[in-house]
């Protein structure tokens, strides 16, 4: 077997003994091996570079060897941003090229398809038929990586789950692992006897149609509401309620939320017309997209197909009514109904409708739970939200629009924007929440959102006067002159 010697490397710790020198060929190591100082995970994926490996050299080890034979079918590419280096395949590639020839050969069939697919998607598949090689990647992990992810995935239901590290763990696809194992989890898969290769199917292509250029709305915020729907399904209102339905719905529903969301929000396609907008004339259209795109993966791969055509209906139905109550517009509406409900305490779990009015208002608790996170992860996630909205604002800049609001770099600041979205936005609809499933979770949700207020509190008060002491050393320049030349002054008479 010939073998590929062009390998990504991982830096140890700790200088390899001797012995191990002695041997030939490559030897992989655990990081959780108390040879090499057991290094925190966190830090072993933030790891980067390509060190080559002999007998003088004991800071490096390789890690993984490949068979030469599989890398000339498949496609690889260089180390993607965000990603590890790790070698890359598309699996996924194997049976395209195979199928080149009858794709050229049947373009009314191509054709067909091209009106299932996303914006990039179709992209992907544009360059394709141009004669343009496909790089949509399928990393394969090392055991090492793959291990601490499965070891992860133990304490999914913990509120403190970190999304970020087990992205790249996962190598860029936290949103693939992170569904398929609460599925298997729940037993849904034998349940629906859902088909394998159609549902992995399924699963790598909503991954691929979350646009990962996105500072936010990306495939790992999906992951992470995924998760969150999972800590609230697991709360014990829900838990000794819901139905296996219930939950196979409430899992794709969060997975699919923000299917192939643009990264501008509704007033920008409204104000640029954009089709989408007249398309769903103007009401709900992402999430209107959302759903619609969700429900094209799931009959372009024929996810349901075994179903009856009325349960299968009934499904692409109630996902869309879970969907569409993620748009933020209707908050106030969905949060009257909830709290009506709790003042009349008569909310019956046994009633299907009730059960997913429940599901619709975890699902909107799920996309905007980042406030309740740890300020850890809570303040990356305020981060990559503002830069989202601030790359709209310069958008609209640009082209010469009214810049909307939230997005304007220069008047706005992520501390106002982030105490303000806790204020009138989360602390209401936690509030209530809180009320509905009184938890330790809960609880919990509601100490972090208010430490994490105070933190984006003291951080405005920080800036307010750092922005304060610069405007008046602008107003008062002879007096900052004065003092720089008494300095020099004084340290001549010293």
């Amino acid at each position: 077997m010939e073998v590929c010697y062009q390998l990504p490397v991982l830096p140890l710790d700790r200088p390899v003994p001797k012995h191990v020198l002695s041997r030939r060929g490559a030897i992989s190591f655990s990081s959780s091996s108390s040879l090499f100082g057991a290094p925190d995970p966190r830090q072993l994926s933030q790891r980067r570079g390509a060190i080559s490996y002999d007998s003088s050299d004991q800071t490096a080890l390789y890690i993984r060897m490949l068979d030469v034979r599989v890398r000339s079918q498949v496609g690889f590419e260089p180390e993607r941003r965000s990603s590890h280096p790790y070698l890359c395949i598309d699996f996924r590639t194997l049976h395209t090229r195979l199928s080149c020839g009858s794709l050229s050969a049947d373009s009314g069939t191509e054709k067909r398809v091209h009106r299932l697919l996303s914006f990039q998607r179709y992209l992907h598949s544009s360059r394709l038929l141009r004669g343009i090689p496909q790089q949509i990647p399928l990393h394969i992990l090392d055991e090492d990586y793959s291990g601490q992810a499965r070891c992860m995935l133990e304490k999914v239901g913990n509120w403190n789950f970190d999304i970020f590290l087990f992205d790249k763990l996962t190598n860029g696809n936290s949103l693939i692992s992170l569904t398929l194992h609460l599925l298997n989890q729940y037993g849904l898969v034998d349940l629906f006897q859902l088909d394998m290769v159609r549902l992995w199917r399924f699963l790598v292509l909503v991954q691929e149609d979350y646009h990962n250029d996105n500072p936010y709305h990306n495939s790992v915020h999906a992951a992470d509401v995924t998760q969150a729907m999972y800590c609230y399904l697991q709360e014990p209102m829900l838990s000794k309620s819901l139905t296996s339905y219930d939950i196979l719905l409430g899992l794709l529903a969060a997975a699919t939320h923000d299917l192939d969301h643009p990264g501008v929000n509704q007033p920008f396609l409204i104000k640029t017309d954009h089709y989408l907008a007249r398309l769903y004339r103007n009401t709900s259209v992402l999430e209107n997209h959302h759903w619609k795109s969700a429900v094209g993966l799931l009959r372009e791969t024929g996810l349901f197909s075994h179903l009856p055509a009325e349960d299968s209906l009934n499904m692409e139905r109630d996902l869309g009514s879970l969907i569409l109550a993620t748009d933020i517009s209707q908050q106030n509406d969905y949060l009257s109904r909830f709290r009506t409900h709790l003042d009349q305490d008569s909310l019956c779990l046994s009633n299907g409708s009730h059960r997913h009015f429940v599901l619709q208002m975890a699902l909107k608790c799920a996309d905007i739970c980042n406030p309740c996170r740890p300020w850890e992860l809570s303040k990356q996630w305020s981060e990559k939200v503002t830069e989202e909205f601030f790359q709209q604002g310069d958008i609209e800049r640009k082209h010469k629009l009214e810049v909307s609001p939230l997005c304007d770099r220069e008047t706005n600041t992520i501390c106002n924007i982030q105490i303000g979205f806790m204020t009138y936005v989360a602390e209401p609809l936690f509030g209530e929440w809180a009320r509905f499933s009184d938890t330790r979770l809960s609880q919990t949700m509601l100490g972090h959102m208010g430490l994490n207020k105070a933190s984006w509190g003291g951080l405005q008060q920080e800036q307010t006067a750092v922005s304060e002491e610069a405007e008046l050393s602008t107003a008062d320049p002879d007096a900052g002159e004065s003092r720089s030349k008494e300095i020099p002054q004084g340290s001549r008479e010293s």
